[in-house]
């Protein structure tokens, strides 16, 4: 089954920005939902989501969504109703199957903590929160989203399996900083992909040059700007 990673992040615009990356989960929500697809919620953190999207057509579903994606409009919080622009940024990975990457238990070094966030006193007190360490790239994965510390170990190998897939692809980790530095972009407000002017009811595709009703590709019909 096809699986990718996809990762949100806040970049300028403040808080603004930290809410719209929750406003961008929730445009791909509904987009699997249309295409058939499932789409599973791994790490919420301020300004930073983490999810994977799994089933038939997952990678070609997400392949033009990895960029800086620009909103313009006014923010919930600014009782002037003066429009402000934010960027959130979007990172696409391809999770490998198991046949195409191999990863030795040796490299990989576990630690245990305390959940940071939300979810009761029983997530504040027990160490079900995991840090996986891969050795040789010093990659590393924290995870804390799930009740049990069994469910994050098993989360947590998957976010890494994909990002050491991404890295194994480029070859060399200098290369895979280079594709994930372009994925990103700077994250500053003139590095965009994507341009959502909700004063207007537009969203502008910069790859593609076509343009959509933002109410569309707020339900989901990303496929009007491919």
């Amino acid at each position: 089954m096809e699986a990718v990673i996809v990762e949100i992040r806040a970049a300028e615009g403040g808080a603004d920005a930290k809410d719209l990356v929750r406003e961008q989960l929730a445009l791909y929500a509904k987009y699997t939902t249309r295409r058939g697809l499932e789409l599973e919620l791994i790490e919420a953190r301020t300004g930073i989501v983490v999810c994977r999207v799994t089933g038939k057509g997952a990678i070609a579903a997400f392949e033009n969504e990895a960029g800086g994606h620009r909103w313009q409009h006014v923010p919930k919080h600014d009782k002037r109703g003066r429009v402000q622009t934010s960027t959130v940024t979007t990172v696409v990975l391809n999770e490998p199957n198991h046949a195409q990457l191999r990863i030795e238990e040796r490299d990989l070094e576990w630690a245990t903590c305390r959940g940071s966030g939300a979810g009761g006193q029983k997530r504040n007190k027990t160490e079900s929160a995991v840090q996986l360490v891969h050795k040789p790239t010093g990659t590393m994965v924290r995870i804390e989203s799930e009740r049990s510390q069994h469910q994050n170990r098993a989360t947590a190998l998957a976010v890494l399996s994909a990002r050491l897939w991404d890295a194994q692809r480029t070859h060399e980790a200098e290369t895979r900083a280079r594709e994930r530095k372009g994925q990103h972009g700077t994250g500053m407000r003139g590095d965009k992909s994507r341009t959502y002017r909700v004063q207007d009811g537009i969203v502008t595709d910069h790859r593609t040059g076509k343009k959509a009703s933002l109410d569309r590709v707020l339900k989901g019909f990303l496929e009007d700007l491919f």
